[in-house]
This record gives C-alpha cells, sequence and structure tokens, in this order.
C-alpha cells in the first residue's frame, strides 16, 4: 500500500477536489512509494481564498510581528524534532544520498530560525521633508503570495521562499515540483501544528501544467515567486505582468569557478569537484565550468580527472558520492548533452554502483576539457554531474568567458592576490560571487539571486524581507 499525502487548505488536510492522485516514485530505483494529490484549479482557488481570507481579517492578519516570529521559530524547532523523519523522505523523494539530505533538512530549520528572528527586525523610515509635514516609508505585506517551487531541493526552497514571506505577513499559497514534493507537504503538517492559523500556509501539490498554471494566472495572488527553468520562468512572469502584479525569479546558472596560477591546489580541487556533484549536478548554483590558467591548465585537469575517476554514483541510502538523477527525462536529457557530436574531449568519468537498481536514473560523473567557450556544454545548463574545463590567457580574458553565457547567478575565484580578487568580482555579471571558496554552506544570510537568463529578484538573507515586502509613503500635513 502506497502512503497517500494531502494537500494543506485552509488549516485542513484535503484530497484533490477530484480525487484524482499522482504516483510519487523514488529516483533511486524508479519505483512508486507514495501517492499525492493531483490538484486542479478547483484547489488553487480554494487555497487563494483561503489564504485571502486570512491576510483580509483572519486571525494571521492581527497578529503581530513578535508573534510570527516565534511561530516560525517554534516550526524550526519541529523540523529539528522530526530530522531523521524527514531526512529518510527528502533522500528518497529526490534520490540524493542521506548525508545530504539531512544537511538540506538542518538548512531547512536554519531559515525558519533567521527569519523567526528577523520578522521584527524590519521597518520603514522617516524621511526629512518640509517642516510642517511628517514623511514615513512604510513596508508592508503584499497580502497572497504565490509560491511554484522545483524538485532538486524541496525542502530547502520551501523554507527559504515560505519563511521570509510569512515573516512580513503574507498568507502563502505554495505549488511544490509533482517530482518531489513530500518534505513540503510534511513541513506544511508540522506548520500546523506549530500553531500557524487557517489560512496563513497554504500546499497544493499537482502537475505544473495544470495546478503551477492555475496558481501563477490567479487574479487572487498579489505576488509570485517562482524558482525552475528560464522557459517556465518566462511563461511565469507573463502571467505575473497580465494580473499586473510584480514576481521573483531564480532561473538557474552556468556559474564559472576561476582558477588563476597562485591558487593553492590544495584547497581548490576538491571544492571544483564537489561544486558540481552535489546532489549529482541539479543545483541552480552548481559550479559547472572551471577556467584554468592555461600555465597550469594540464595540471588541474590531471587532479581533476583522478577525483572524477574515483566518483560512485548510487542508491540514496548507501550515502555515495552522489545519487540519482530525478528522473528518467532528466538523466535522457543529460545523456543527450554526454552524447553530443561536436563534444570536447572526455577527460574521466565516475562509476555507478553494482548495486544500483536497474530501474534508477544514473548517470555517470564526467570531465571534459579543453572545451571551447562556446560549445553547448559551456553554455548550456546540463543540470547533471557535468564538469567542462576551458582555459584562459590572462585575467581580462578569464573575466571576458565567465561573463560569456546568457546566465548570471554565481561565480568562484581562486587566486591569492588581494587586489585581483577585488577586480575580477567586480567585473563579474552575476548575482554571487565566493572568493578562494564555493557555496558558503547554504548562506542563509546572503541574497541570492541573478542577473540576466538567471532571473531577477532576490532570496535568502535581509533582502528577501524585501522582496516579500512593499513600500508604502504616508506624508502627514501637521502645521508649524
Amino acid at each position: 500500500m502506497l502512503k497517500r499525502y494531502l494537500n494543506l487548505i485552509d488549516g485542513k488536510l484535503r484530497t484533490a477536489l477530484s480525487g484524482r492522485e499522482l504516483d510519487v516514485r523514488c529516483p533511486s530505483d524508479g519505483l512508486p512509494f507514495a501517492k499525492i494529490p493531483a490538484s486542479s484549479a478547483m484547489d488553487i482557488n480554494a487555497a487563494v481564498k483561503a489564504a485571502r481570507a486570512a491576510v483580509d481579517d483572519g486571525e494571521w492578519s492581527h497578529l503581530s510581528a513578535v508573534g510570527r516570529g516565534r511561530l516560525l521559530t517554534k516550526l524550526g524547532d519541529l523540523v529539528l524534532d522530526n530530522l531523521d523523519d524527514l531526512t529518510s523522505i527528502e533522500a528518497m523523494d529526490t534520490g540524493k544520498p542521506m548525508r545530504e539530505a539531512e544537511q538540506d533538512i538542518r538548512m531547512t530549520a536554519r531559515y525558519f530560525e533567521f527569519y523567526g528572528g528577523s520578522a521584527d527586525k524590519i521597518g520603514g523610515e522617516t524621511l526629512p521633508y518640509f517642516n510642517m509635514f511628517n514623511a514615513q516609508v512604510l513596508r508592508e505585506p503584499h497580502g497572497v503570495t504565490g509560491h511554484i517551487i522545483p524538485w532538486n531541493y524541496p525542502s530547502q526552497i520551501f523554507a527559504r521562499t515560505l519563511a521570509p514571506a510569512l515573516a512580513m505577513g503574507n498568507a502563502v499559497v505554495l505549488k511544490p515540483a509533482e517530482q518531489a514534493c513530500l518534505t513540503p507537504i510534511q513541513l506544511a503538517v508540522l506548520a500546523r501544528e506549530a500553531g500557524f492559523p487557517k489560512g496563513s500556509i497554504n500546499v497544493v501539490s499537482g502537475t505544473g501544467a495544470m495546478a503551477g498554471a492555475a496558481l501563477a494566472r490567479h487574479r487572487g495572488i498579489d505576488f509570485l515567486s517562482f524558482t525552475g527553468s528560464p522557459k517556465t520562468g518566462a511563461s511565469v512572469a507573463a502571467a505575473a505582468a497580465r494580473n499586473r502584479i510584480a514576481c521573483s525569479l531564480e532561473l538557474g546558472g552556468k556559474s564559472p569557478q576561476i582558477v588563476f596560477e597562485d591558487a593553492r591546489k590544495e584547497e581548490y580541487l576538491h571544492i571544483l569537484v564537489q561544486g558540481v556533484i552535489q546532489n549529482a549536478g541539479q543545483t541552480c548554483s552548481a559550479g559547472s565550468r572551471v577556467l584554468v590558467q592555461e600555465s597550469m591548465f594540464g595540471e588541474v585537469l590531471d587532479g581533476l580527472a583522478s577525483r572524477f575517476e574515483a566518483l560512485t554514483a548510487g542508491p540514496h541510502d548507501e550515502d555515495p558520492d552522489l545519487g540519482a538523477l530525478i528522473s528518467n527525462v532528466q538523466k535522457k536529457r543529460v545523456l543527450r548533452y554526454l552524447n553530443l557530436p561536436d563534444r570536447p574531449h572526455l577527460v574521466a568519468q565516475g562509476n555507478v554502483s553494482p548495486s544500483a537498481p536497474a530501474g534508477g536514473h544514473y548517470v555517470r560523473p564526467t570531465l571534459f576539457g579543453p572545451a571551447s567557450e562556446h560549445s553547448r556544454l559551456s553554455q548550456e545548463e546540463i543540470f547533471g554531474p557535468v564538469l567542462v574545463c576551458t582555459s584562459f590567457k590572462d585575467e581580462r580574458d578569464a573575466v571576458r568567458i565567465a561573463n560569456g553565457t546568457e546566465y548570471g547567478l554565481v561565480a568562484g575565484i581562486w587566486t591569492r592576490d588581494g587586489d585581483r580578487q577585488m577586480r575580477v568580482a567586480k567585473a563579474l555579471h552575476c548575482g554571487q560571487v565566493f572568493i578562494n571558496s564555493y557555496g558558503a554552506g547554504g548562506g542563509v544570510e546572503l541574497p541570492f539571486g541573478g542577473v540576466g537568463k538567471s532571473g531577477h529578484g532576490r532570496e535568502k538573507g535581509m533582502a528577501a524581507l524585501h522582496t516579500f515586502s512593499r513600500l508604502k509613503t504616508v506624508v502627514h500635513h501637521h502645521g508649524l
């Protein structure tokens, strides 16, 4: 018997109004292990209606910032109390190794902790104006925010977008990806246990084409948050524009890691590998391009090759170097890139565990190089464990190549030259730059987002509270 998960709408656990369900399959073996509601526009409409009632005059609308913060903090505590169960669900749902799933759940708790402590620390300002006036700028919630999140980090991105929205006083309708949505559903149940008022959090599962599209175009939404592919992001932005509301888009990247000849090999080699195999490369900020100064290109490529050859992909419960891809569709997509007729030289590949089930969606981690900066593997987001290496001549050349894609999300710089560190960081067209590191352990406190094809708007840190709020100017004429 497959376990059944339910939507949370208006504080109640519900099946889809149509009664239809979807199978949830484990990427490690391809077999179904749970069922979720196959929700439609009717379910989305019920969720939006509940959220609207919550912010208009429900219990949620009367809760103070301190009260909202305490609920978020309590939810973070409940996440840690249920760490083992949530970790198991996340690993089975996404196919990622158990240690990565546990890190994701701990980071999920950290988001609730951070925004629980931030809810009462964001305010407006008073502006200098004419003497007989008092001018204030207030920061207020949008109202009802719609959230469409992807399958690669379901628990983390649930918390990353939902927590700041709630901290600002919005009511949320969230649609997780049908490929991996069990932890968001379970987290919604924990939120109810924490005492969040009815309608403040609504989680509705279903396909992107049905439930996701219905949420994106719903006229009752005041702001949209989307994380996913550039193609779908463009559709979400168009839907928001038709309803004349703002949206934030986090759409992926082709992030470079730039290695200069003075960098310390013992510091960067391990991180270059981890930066592209984490979650089997299914990470928007994956360091999928390595740019190496030509004087040391061969040495770096050899070092990466030996590490790639030692990697093993396998079932999530064996805690391998990397797990399976999310689906057979994604596996086929990555394999098409690996088999391009004009692909660069294949330098090294890792292995798939002999114990990996035949129905699992495994791809060998693969290293290419030297690659032209214009090749498809250097320009397109593969979303798999594939690393492409390109050489550069000097600092100017490195910046040119790094900026030479449509994306602009994250970049890494490896050099001991302090002046060069700042020059290059300023010259790169992206939302985050890491110097002699990469990723920084999740960085809940660090504003995150991209430019160009990587999207717009910022998540994480205090900047997310600005994203999920709007400004109102109040001018009071009080006389002399």
